[in-house]
């Protein structure tokens, strides 16, 4: 483990891997010191914001050298199912192309694997998920960003897939679409943490106008 501060109010934490950086999240949580504001898990690391006017850096940086992480998945992690209508992928072709598959195998593909929720963001509540079946990975960026990408697309880079909550620009290879509400700003509703879990369920056109707009619930099964 190692931490760097970020200016004077936070503190990056490096960890070994993904999975170790959930694990230390959910222990920091469950510490929760009265100086610290917020906990920002990415990938292999994690940022602890803190109030400066109860700790400084040096003693933050002290206390989270003997924090002790908990061993397994966080308890309060969940498992997300997430229809996808494949139909509406608006980048299949290019999809086939850079992968030389088939596309029923590049839905088998896609469809067959739990992901891991790693980050979020680039907007809110859109999940990094990782990692993609390697024969379906390195799929590029697109040349050309999109100016808008309608919320609930699924997309495709490198070796991670994600989800589009808000109507946005974006530049990842479209594959799909879910009806599902995956985020409400208004409301504060966002079902999908850092650590969950998420795997995706094929449906048709006619469940996609069935389903769309509702909200995504733990578990989504129907």
């Amino acid at each position: 483990m190692k931490c760097t501060p970020l200016g004077d109010q936070a503190v990056i934490v490096y960890l070994a891997d993904e999975s170790a950086a959930v694990r230390f999240t959910a222990s920091v949580r469950v510490e929760a010191p009265g100086w610290l504001q917020d906990v920002v898990p990415a990938y292999a690391s994690v940022g602890i914001f803190f109030d400066v006017a109860k700790i400084g850096t040096h003693d933050v940086i002290a206390w989270l050298a003997q924090v002790e992480v908990v061993a397994d998945t966080p308890a309060n992690s969940q498992s997300h199912i997430i229809p996808i209508c494949y139909e509406m992928g608006l980048d299949a072709a290019a999809i086939r192309d850079a992968t030389g598959l088939t596309q029923d195998e590049v839905i088998r593909l896609h469809s067959s694997v739990e992901y891991s929720v790693y980050a979020i963001g680039f907007v809110p509540g859109f999940p990094y998920l990782g990692y993609l079946p390697q024969p379906l990975a390195g799929v590029p960026r697109l040349a050309t960003p999109r100016t808008r990408v309608e919320p609930g697309s699924v997309g495709v880079t490198g070796k991670q897939t994600g989800i589009y909550p808000l109507a946005r620009p974006g530049g990842w290879h479209l594959l799909g679409r879910t009806p599902l509400t995956i985020v409400d700003i208004q409301a504060g509703y966002f079902p999908i943490r850092v650590g969950d879990r998420v795997s995706f369920r094929r449906i048709d056109e006619a469940e996609f106008s069935r389903l769309l707009g509702k909200r995504l619930p733990s578990g989504f099964t129907s």
